[in-house]
């Protein structure tokens, strides 16, 4: 059966030429500012143990991944994550390590998307990790490596920050069940007013639930805090305000201006996130390119507590981005095509490598004629053709 010979799987594509130069261009912009501020690369494996993302806290369904088994019959899964094998490896191979640590990665994760939607099953992710950290520092260090890391790559961004304990602290005064806290919660993130509402509705009215009803339409700038602190005022919300607001006035000198806004319906996974949260979004991209906070919990799963942070930026979605832009060119044309006469090859390779450590893009041609070198040229595009010999 030879059906799907030439098929690629579906939510995978090939990357070539163009593609490739603009993902390399994109992201060593990225990783750039990643080294500089003293972050060290690790690769995990691509294939896990199940087991690693079937904790509760890992927010990834079963039916989001894809599984095999090795040839003990144990269920592997490709990495659909790369937080969760980071803590397994600093849990493990890096448990004696002097904390903090820096760590960040550029690999591929796979994630089964039924629908699709415009998603694929493959895409390349960059991030970080500030493990061993806690508090007002380790959490400027990351927004502050978030602002720099999207600005490499876009004038045109936002960040929209806030704090999931703010919800948190709210939802437990209420009594509910997880369950039930859930759905509040992502009628609170996709801004459905309406299901929250009718969710909000059943309960007994008091500070709390009306404080949740206020948290989507709590959005924009410094002035947000005084209205939210109105809001919360009398609940356990209003340590996680204080916090926030600090965070916001302590990022002033960076000058974002109106690309940094608060956000208190940001209420990414709660029984995931501890402390602040974070979203990034380029112009002319419809979903968040930078996603992140703080999980002071998680490493505790692998019996070693303590402080993380971090985020991961979806560069596959950035490229294309930067592909579509006009004034953007990724020509991977020579500006000389070197042909040798017979018995000077070498002869023209070495002047090729001459000419490239002169800057000048030079290729040597592997065609057998200079007749068929000047055709190839000229269909190319490639303005000069040099004889050797």
């Amino acid at each position: 059966m030879k059906n799907n010979l030439k098929l690629t799987p579906e939510g995978t594509k090939d990357f070539l030429f163009a593609e490739c130069s603009a993902m390399d261009f994109i992201c060593s912009k990225i990783e750039k500012v990643f080294v500089t501020g003293g972050f060290k690369r690790v690769i995990t494996p691509a294939l896990e143990f199940y087991d690693l993302f079937s904790l509760s806290c890992s927010g990834i369904t079963q039916e989001s991944m894809f599984k095999t088994s090795d040839n003990k019959g144990r269920l592997l899964v490709a990495r659909p994550d790369s937080t969760l094998p980071i803590a397994r490896m600093v849990s493990t191979r890096l448990k004696n390590s002097i904390m903090p640590v820096r760590l960040y990665y550029k690999q591929a994760v796979y994630r089964n998307n039924p629908t699709l939607t415009g998603r694929r099953n493959e895409f390349l992710q960059m991030g970080i990790e500030l493990l061993g950290a806690k508090g007002k520092r380790a959490d400027l260090e990351i927004l502050t490596t978030a602002v720099k890391s999207i600005s490499s790559v876009s004038d045109d961004f936002r960040i929209e920050l806030g704090h999931a304990e703010v919800f948190n602290a709210l939802s437990q005064q209420l009594d509910i069940d997880d369950n039930y806290k859930e759905k509040i919660r992502i009628s609170i993130e996709s801004k459905n007013y309406s299901a929250l509402n009718n969710l909000l509705d059943k309960l007994a009215p008091c500070k709390a639930v009306s404080a949740i009803r206020s948290l989507p339409s709590l959005f924009g700038g410094e002035g947000v805090f005084e209205k939210a602190a109105q809001i919360c005022k009398g609940t356990n919300a209003e340590a996680a305000l204080e916090y926030l607001h600090n965070i916001y006035i302590e990022l002033a000198p960076l000058n974002l201006g109106d690309k940094l806004i608060i956000d208190l319906g940001l209420v990414q996974r709660n029984d995931y996130y501890t402390g602040i949260v974070f979203t990034g979004y380029i112009s002319g991209i419809g979903d968040a390119v930078i996603s992140g906070g703080r999980y002071d919990e998680l490493l505790s799963e692998f019996d070693a507590p303590m402080g993380a942070a971090g985020f991961a930026i979806d560069t596959d979605a950035i490229t294309i981005k930067h592909l579509s832009d006009d004034n953007i060119s990724y020509s991977d044309n020579p500006d000389v095509l070197v042909f040798a006469n017979d018995g000077h090859e070498i002869e023209a390779i070495r002047y090729v490598d001459e000419l490239n450590n002169s800057g000048v893009k030079a290729q040597f041609s592997v065609l057998s004629t200079l007749e068929e070198t000047r055709n190839f040229a000229a269909e190319r595009g490639i303005a000069q053709v040099k004889v050797v010999g």
